[in-house]
């Protein structure tokens, strides 16, 4: 899958740079100042212009959504992944979506000496994320009882027009459809320059001052000189809790994991020994289970959601409880590219997955609530083989494969 390419200049030195839509940390090649990408709401892009210079441009925008969907129905849980665009301002004058432009093309980030008239979105996201689901909703079996987004990329897109008798692709200077009436006038729609703009934050600890590591697709940095870990929070970077399974080889390569613990009002679900009964798991109860606290665990980082769903289940009904190192391991950390608010919006799809029987636990899914109490974010040592990462005291595989394609998510 196409990654949408975005060409910039660096806020230090004005070097060009080539970032990738999954790029958070930004490294330049010639001042080597190291910078944190932290949008105020979702990141803006607009696609390039081969008008002449004497139209005056509009810039009309798009949402876009590229993540997964999982929906349960009475037969399981059905998912797939999508990316999709569509129109932010309804008009039948202009196209319903970019199509694959965005990915074919590269783009620039839009700031507030972009000149043009840029059109203020009126269609909400959340009603467009609700139309996106619908669509994809279509092909599965009623009733859906639960529906997630997760591991979703938002963004705006802004692709410039221009309008004589016809509105005109600016992209392309070539005309679209019938020639416009007599009163269409664009300008009458709300809209003017820009006001957004990307935020750089330095990449520095702000606990000791050294330089914050991490891939440039990492939503977590960590600086190893005060064995910290940092998140973005806002227009900031917030101090993070983490930890570490030990491990018993070498040649391992350290996966990030979400713990959460979580409380789910009217389904008792506290303990091992409740997991157990939840999940029919066929092991006798032993008595320490009940001093096992429960958590979900869900994986930090963006894989296929077959594969999100396999080792969300197998890791929860491992319920590792062995003590954790509270430092950062002496190894190569996998980045970090969930958010936490996005594992948390998947419980609910995990607690579906591993519940027995299925087809009756479902139906409670439209009154279920999971609050989330706390979280941890927990490093698993996977030993590397020819093909495949193995975790064999939790019996989790991950085929090299499915790590390589995740890259595109």
């Amino acid at each position: 899958m196409p990654r949408l390419r975005i060409e910039y200049q660096c806020p230090q030195c004005g070097a060009p740079a080539v970032l990738e839509e999954t790029d958070r940390l930004f490294v330049c090649e010639y001042c080597r100042v190291r910078s944190y990408l932290l949008p105020k709401d979702v990141f803006r892009y607009m696609l390039p212009s081969s008008a002449p210079k004497s139209k005056r441009l509009v810039f009309f925008p798009y949402w876009r959504f590229k993540g997964m969907l999982f929906s349960c129905v009475e037969s399981g849980i059905k998912h797939r992944f999508i990316d999709v665009s569509h129109q932010a301002v309804a008009s039948p004058y202009y196209p319903i979506s970019v199509g694959l432009r965005s990915q074919a093309l590269v783009l620039r980030f839009v700031t507030p000496e972009t000149p043009g008239y840029f059109l203020k979105p009126t269609l909400p996201l959340k009603s467009m994320v609700e139309t996106f689901s619908q669509q994809f909703s279509r092909s599965l079996p009623d009733p859906v009882f639960h529906q997630s987004h997760i591991g979703e990329t938002i963004s705006m897109i802004y692709s410039p027009f221009y309008a004589n008798d016809k509105i005109y692709d600016a992209v392309l200077n070539s005309p679209l459809g019938a020639k416009l009436p007599d009163d269409f006038d664009v300008m009458l729609l709300p809209g003017g320059r820009p006001d957004w703009r990307i935020q750089f934050t330095p990449a520095l600890c702000s606990t000791c001052g050294w330089d914050l590591h991490g891939q440039r697709n990492a939503w977590v940095l960590t600086c190893k000189n005060c064995n910290s870990a940092w998140r973005p929070a806002g227009n900031r970077l917030k101090s993070l809790k983490f930890a570490f399974i030990p491990a018993k080889e070498e040649n391992v390569l350290y996966l990030p994991f979400w713990r959460i613990k979580a409380d789910i009002p009217g389904i008792e679900l506290h303990t091992f020994a409740d997991l157990a009964k939840i999940a029919n798991l066929p092991k006798a109860v032993q008595k320490n289970w009940q001093d096992i606290e429960f958590h979900f665990w869900s994986p930090a980082f963006k894989v296929r959601p077959q594969v999100f769903l396999r080792l969300s289940r197998n890791l929860t009904l491992s319920q590792y409880h062995d003590r954790l190192a509270e430092k950062l391991p002496d190894g190569p950390l996998y980045p970090v590219t969930l958010p936490v608010r996005e594992a948390v919006q998947s419980l609910t799809i995990s607690l579906a997955n591993f519940a027995k029987p299925q087809k009756e636990f479902v139906h409670q899914l439209r009154d279920l609530t999971i609050n989330p109490k706390s979280y941890l974010l927990v490093y698993i040592p996977f030993l590397e083989k020819h093909l495949e990462y193995i975790q064999s005291e939790l019996k989790l595989t991950l085929n090299k494969n499915q790590l390589a394609l995740a890259a595109n998510l």
